[in-house]
């Protein structure tokens, strides 16, 4: 053999093995994976269930149901959620009427038509008097509603504590019901009325440490627990203010390391109040703030001249994107071909670049489409996606049952469901990834994972 033919011999090898076992390069030089896949992150603007820029609508007893119509535009807006108040002026010392109880199950009704889910909060009284109802009452109303938040806990994403005060929101009682032990009193109840997996929020974390007599945040060890104090957040309804946000916080700085921590695992949001004391609530203080505090929704129809003034700087598209989570991907690994009832390993990375966690359990699962028939075959994840904290990069490596799918080619899918049955199907409760070109609206919606599966 001549030396030529000895080096073409050669190359050929040489390139015949790199085919088989080489490993790509990315973009930086680094080898990957053989089957990884890579993906580019996205600044779209979309809604996504429980989070972001929500609405306020209030009604006092005897009003006006909601327009559902108004409420079918608010997706089109990035609005998912709506805090709707319910005042319970003229019940103050008697049983919640029939008529009542049908108001508010109509909205609710409308709410899930819309694709919308709920902030629930009830109330007395607006006026700074807090001519509220005594707690006998509280409690004989909080009987009456529990039915109506087990009819309804698919659609309801957190319960604001309510009910004591001017506003509900706890201060002002002309029943006397703004210290400790009624304050525990009324939250004890309540939470004891809600389904499990609900959440309440009060309105300063000074109650929370009061009512369970600890001053440390909740941790990952009681984190999703039936503990009260794991279904216990926080709504600051006068929030980037300044100084103590109107009486929200007592130690300013402590507090709000408080809540930064606890809000890994419990709720944060609310609205903003005019500003004292010259404080500017700039685009600088107002991303500081839901970054440290985990903000998941505000309110944009309160207070008017803050939202604007984030509208002319510029930022308040940034803040749209990112209240709440934003959940994208960051690479997965899976294999291209398997065998008919075997099993399918995957590795998914996952970050989230939002101000706070997923709150609301969901449910996974990777879809395979089959590339002929079109037919869906789910598998569901044992992932829990309220673990994807913000900023943090999470693996999800699980092996797969392919038992009860056929032979076949198969594109695969990510998809997130609320893990409520009712809405299991739903695409405005699917999360959608912050990626670029994933997002599919077919069966209910979908991230598209962009592997191909041989299933032999």
């Amino acid at each position: 053999m001549n030396s030529n033919r000895l080096i073409r011999v050669l190359l050929s090898l040489m390139i015949f093995g790199c085919i088989t076992s080489c490993k790509k390069n990315k973009p930086d030089g680094t080898p990957t994976i053989d089957n990884e896949i890579t993906y580019e992150l996205s600044n779209t603007i979309f809604p996504n269930p429980e989070r972001g820029f929500i609405r306020t609508m209030i009604v006092k007893s005897g009003g006006n149901s909601l327009d559902l119509a108004q409420l079918k535009t608010f997706r089109n807006q990035n609005v998912s959620m709506i805090v709707r108040v319910f005042y319970l002026d003229a019940f103050k010392s008697q049983p919640i009427s029939a008529a009542q109880l049908t108001l508010i199950q109509t909205d609710l009704d409308k709410l899930r038509d819309a694709g919308l889910k709920a902030i629930l909060r009830f109330a007395y009284t607006d006026d700074m008097a807090g001519s509220d109802a005594p707690l006998t009452i509280i409690n004989q109303h909080i009987d009456q509603l529990k039915p109506v938040f087990e009819t309804n806990k698919d659609i309801i994403a957190f319960v604001q504590a309510g009910f004591i005060g001017a506003y509900g929101e706890w201060h002002s009682s002309s029943n006397g019901l703004a210290t400790v032990e009624n304050e525990r009193a009324v939250l004890t109840k309540l939470l004891s009325a809600l389904p499990a997996g609900i959440m309440v929020q009060v309105r300063t974390p000074v109650v929370k440490q009061l009512i369970f007599n600890s001053p440390l945040p909740i941790d990952a060890a009681m984190a999703y627990t039936s503990e009260n104090r794991a279904r216990v957040g926080h709504h600051n309804d006068c929030f980037l203010s300044g100084g103590t946000d109107y009486g929200t916080y007592t130690n300013v700085l402590a507090e709000k390391q408080y809540i930064s921590t606890e809000a890994l695992y419990v709720p944060t949001g609310g609205e903003t109040c005019p500003p004292t004391g010259g404080y500017n609530p700039t685009c600088f203080e107002g991303r500081n703030e839901m970054k440290l505090l985990k903000w998941t929704y505000l309110n944009l129809d309160w207070y008017p001249a803050t939202i604007n003034a984030w509208r002319t700087s510029g930022c308040f598209d940034e803040f749209q994107t990112n209240l709440g989570y934003r959940i994208a991907l960051v690479s997965s690994t899976i294999p291209a071909k398997t065998t008919t009832n075997g099993s399918l390993p995957i590795i998914v990375n996952l970050t989230n670049n939002g101000y706070a966690p997923l709150y609301n359990k969901k449910d996974s699962y990777l879809v395979l489409k089959n590339k002929t028939s079109g037919q869906y075959y789910e598998i569901k994840l044992a992932f829990d996606m309220r673990i994807v904290k913000p900023l943090a990069t999470i693996e999800v490596k699980e092996s797969l049952s392919l038992q009860s799918v056929p032979a076949g080619e198969y594109n695969l899918y990510l998809r997130v469901a609320d893990n409520a049955a009712s809405l299991k199907s739903r695409i405005e409760y699917a999360v959608r990834f912050g990626n670029a070109d994933t997002w599919v609206e077919e069966n209910g919606g979908m991230n598209n994972l962009k592997h191909s599966l041989t299933i032999q």
